[in-house]
């Protein structure tokens, strides 16, 4: 149980995670549980969505889960809809979906590649800020984290539309927090570095590539999901409660250090 004097206790409170069936969606869903929040957790396979579910239910946390493909708006609007039959309220949205389609130079992305990037990174979050925020105004306010990467922050030469995109959700998350925030709406943004997830797998498999990773960063390691998973706890926790438009990054020290 949790004292109510804890200001990392979410009990009661209902969120939507989206991308939550693995890495750090579901690191910040089973964190989110383990303080007392119910939790509809998402991503496009109906199987993972179970899987994961049986997992947070085995921590003794209440749990759906929804199949839903973000890029969709009315998958969106379906997975809005069974949260808010199965809480009554939504309280917390994590938005954690994202993709890369494309990895290479920016002269070389095709503008499907382009436009699929764009529209699952930021205007996916958009449609759903403006499905939850209402309700959450009429329950008397809530808390957004948008998972965006320390890709907003510097140049790329392989991830560059990605970056763009994840800059982009930075902006999105200053505006939203301005626009929202009279009515008692915080929304932020987590900024992570290399987190070893399947996600960014392809940039630390060869123990060659991660080696050379891991010496840009001071703390002398790669991230792991739980690194994220406290962050958004602390973000949307009454912890938090005095922070929005901001974004938090979470990269070992790589964005602070110089290069060797």
């Amino acid at each position: 149980m949790h004292s109510s004097a804890d200001l990392f206790d979410l009990t009661g409170r209902a969120a939507i995670i989206t991308g939550s069936t693995r890495g750090m969606g579901f690191a910040i869903a089973e964190q989110f549980v383990r303080r007392g929040a119910r939790v509809a957790v998402s991503s496009r396979k109906a199987d993972g969505c179970q899987r994961a579910v049986a997992r947070l239910q085995a921590l003794g946390g209440e749990a759906i889960g929804v199949p839903c493909n973000v890029s969709s708006k009315d998958q969106l609007q379906t997975l809005v809809d069974a949260a808010l039959r199965a809480f009554g309220t939504i309280d917390i949205l994590v938005c954690a979906a994202g993709i890369n389609p494309h990895f290479g130079p920016l002269a070389e992305i095709s503008d499907e590649a382009y436009d699929r990037i764009l529209g699952t990174n930021v205007r996916s979050t958009l449609w759903l800020c403006n499905m939850v925020l209402p309700q959450m105004v009429a329950a008397g306010g809530g808390a957004v984290i948008i998972m965006a990467s320390i890709a907003a922050f510097v140049g790329s030469r392989w991830v560059g539309a990605y970056g763009i995109s994840k800059a982009a959700e930075v902006q999105l998350a200053r505006s939203v927090a301005v626009e929202w925030g009279p009515r008692n709406i915080r929304v932020n943004c987590l900024a992570p570095g290399v987190i070893k997830t399947e996600f960014a797998r392809a940039l630390y498999a060869d123990p060659a590539a991660e080696a050379r990773l891991v010496k840009r960063y001071p703390l002398g390691r790669l991230g792991e999901p739980a690194d994220v998973a406290g962050a958004a706890v602390f973000l949307a926790s009454r912890a938090g409660a005095f922070i929005t438009g901001q974004t938090l990054v979470i990269d070992g020290g790589a964005t602070i250090a110089e290069l060797e």
